[in-house]
């Protein structure tokens, strides 16, 4: 009887193989299901930095496993070389593994509660920190690293009139490149974000 409960517990082990193997059909299967176009770096280069969202186009960045979309690429200027700068930030937070919204604050109940990001650039790497909101609540001053990825490629000024909209992306962050929670368990999470400058 003792022998049948070891095999049984070893049998039940998920090895970090496991998880990765998991969260990658996990992956496809959210592409697939939302009929996502994939589109490689060069493609993307190509079109001008941008990504059709008619197509519902997404660029996949081969380092980092991240996938990005972006919505609308905002107005102002990007974030310049040996710059910082303090983000707003607005987003929804969804759990690919259990198919569930986790965290979010994009709805009127946070109207007066974004997450604020301070961000500094040094020539292509960006370094940053939360320093209040859910994302910070919840898990920290950490910002996840594919957090990062669209800075490179949008625009990041505060809308000054009713012509312009801060910049707006989509993403599919492996545990790699998430938070700690993410990182720790191998969850995969989709993003709705947008950033705009504080002042």
């Amino acid at each position: 009887m003792t022998l049948a409960v070891v095999l049984s517990s070893c049998n039940d082990y998920e090895t970090y193989g496991d998880k990765k193997e998991k969260e990658r059909n996990a992956i496809a299967k959210f592409i697939a299901d939302s009929s996502i176009v994939v589109i490689s770096e060069d493609q993307f280069k190509q079109q001008g930095m941008t990504t059709d969202v008619k197509r519902n186009e997404f660029v996949k960045f081969d380092k980092n496993g991240v996938y990005m979309q972006i919505v609308r690429s905002g107005c102002g200027t990007g974030l310049g070389t040996q710059e910082s700068t303090t983000l707003v930030c607005r987003y929804r937070e969804f759990n690919i593994l259990n198919d569930t919204i986790q965290s979010w604050n994009d709805t009127p109940q946070f109207a007066a509660k974004p997450d604020i990001m301070n961000v500094t650039r040094n020539s292509g790497t960006f370094t940053s920190s939360f320093t209040s909101g859910v994302m910070y609540t919840l898990y920290g001053g950490s910002v996840p690293s594919g957090w990062m990825v669209p800075l490179s490629y949008i625009k990041v000024g505060r809308p000054q009139s009713i012509d312009e909209e801060c910049a707006k992306v989509r993403l599919i962050i492996p545990h790699s490149q998430g938070h700690a929670t993410a990182s720790s368990n191998v969850v995969p999470f989709y993003y709705v974000i947008t950033f705009q400058r504080q002042s």
